[in-house]
């Protein structure tokens, strides 16, 4: 059995507006083992994206124990976070999130300009990281120049540019057609195969769930089921 990566204990998270405060989260638990693809699904405000902002250290509890990697992130300040999250952390988004005058090398770069690496280093490791997505010959092509499936291959290759233990997906294949999705979601079972990531992918579509190794069933902030993907 693999070792646990994420490990939440007793996580609560509360919103307080004016003098109401909002539940998402109470007394929430939850492991998941390093090398897992799992699928998170569930109706709108049940908590499927606070949980993807707990586990990339975007947002913190209001109470409990988030450990990922045996580091206790619910501990760290904002600026620890900060380095945390680009060491270890790669997000993929519906929108993909790619800066419009930058070509696709230098997309999948920008994560790598927070750290140390020489250029040439950074430069290898982008040209991996599109090779491996299938776009090694679309590196210097704008973001207007791809369609939408090539634009979010590239912001997969820009999270997982850095090495990161954790890649999480919120809603990655919304806004693409069944077949170019499918691709998309080939790619991420690839990458969690091959190359050992754990992967959360927060959907709505039980298609897409399919091709995680398990589902995890959100509803009013609690898992009401888990079920291994067919």
């Amino acid at each position: 059995m693999a070792q646990p990566l994420i490990t939440l204990t007793g996580v609560a998270k509360r919103f307080t507006k004016a003098k109401e405060t909002l539940t998402i989260f109470e007394g929430l638990d939850l492991t998941i083992p390093q090398g897992d693809f799992v699928a998170v699904m569930g109706p709108s405000g049940s908590g499927k994206t606070t949980l993807l902002n707990l586990l990339g250290g975007i947002d913190q509890p209001t109470e409990g124990a988030v450990d990922i990697g045996g580091e206790r992130i619910d501990r760290y300040s904002e600026g620890r976070l900060a380095e945390w999250r680009a060491a270890n952390v790669g997000f993929i988004f519906q929108f993909y999130n790619l800066m419009p005058m930058l070509t696709a090398a230098q997309n999948v770069e920008l994560p790598l300009l927070l750290t140390n690496l020489p250029k040439a280093d950074r430069r290898r490791r982008v040209e991996t990281a599109l090779a491996v997505v299938g776009l090694h010959d679309r590196m210097g092509h704008y973001p207007r120049e791809m369609s939408g499936g090539q634009m979010q291959r590239v912001a997969i290759a820009r999270a997982m540019v850095a090495d990161p233990k954790l890649m999480l997906c919120d809603e990655p294949t919304g806004d693409l057609d069944r077949a170019t999705a499918d691709q998309i979601l080939k790619t991420l079972q690839l990458l969690n195969r091959e190359m050992d990531k754990t992967i959360i992918m927060v959907t709505h579509d039980p298609e897409a769930a399919k091709y995680a190794k398990r589902t995890l069933h959100l509803d009013k902030g609690r898992f009401v089921e888990r079920e291994l993907a067919a």
